[in-house]
């Protein structure tokens, strides 16, 4: 996995997607990723759900993932490829238990969103991250950008997906 991160990385850097360029104006103001050139969209947090999940283990968070109106349309329709303009945002934050909730269940059984953890954006444009399947990766921790052996990694990771177009959240209905 280190030697295919460490590839992608080189042909990206070859390719010039470590340089950030401006990005197209759909997206919000913010920082700009380091690799796939990405800024924060605008209006994410006002897209719709597309499913919720929590994450066990080292990372122990609470996610939802949100659509923009073209990844929905495809969700609901069950088109994939995704079509150019998709952008499926993953936000997440730490998962804990309610002390105020569970004193009213009488036992502990109430798990929330603690503070925020990262923003992950995932942007279809076939021909802009054709060396990535066709989607752009970005992370930002409160609002900052991720470095690029972070992003170098989403790729190698989404091939494991790659049938369902490399994204790994179903619609939820």
């Amino acid at each position: 996995m280190k030697l295919t991160a460490a590839l992608l990385s080189t042909i990206l850097l070859l390719a010039g997607k470590y340089t950030p360029v401006p990005p197209s104006p759909q997206y919000g103001a913010g920082e700009v990723d380091s690799i796939y050139s990405i800024k924060i969209p605008a209006g994410f947090r006002d897209w719709r759900l597309i499913s919720v999940a929590h994450e066990e283990g080292t990372l122990n968070d609470l996610r939802a993932i949100l659509g923009n109106d073209i990844a929905i349309e495809a969700y609901r329709n069950g088109t994939r490829p995704f079509p150019d303009g998709a952008i499926i945002a993953r936000l997440s934050w730490d998962y804990v238990s309610s002390d105020e909730n569970n004193k009213v269940f009488g036992r502990r059984q109430s798990f929330v969103a603690g503070h925020p953890k990262n923003n992950q954006f995932i942007v279809k444009d076939s021909k802009e991250y054709a060396l990535s399947g066709g989607w752009g990766f970005a992370q930002f921790n409160e609002g900052e950008s991720v470095n690029v052996a972070v992003h170098a990694t989403c790729f190698p990771c989404h091939q494991a997906v790659q049938s369902r177009d490399f994204v790994f959240t179903q619609y939820a209905r």
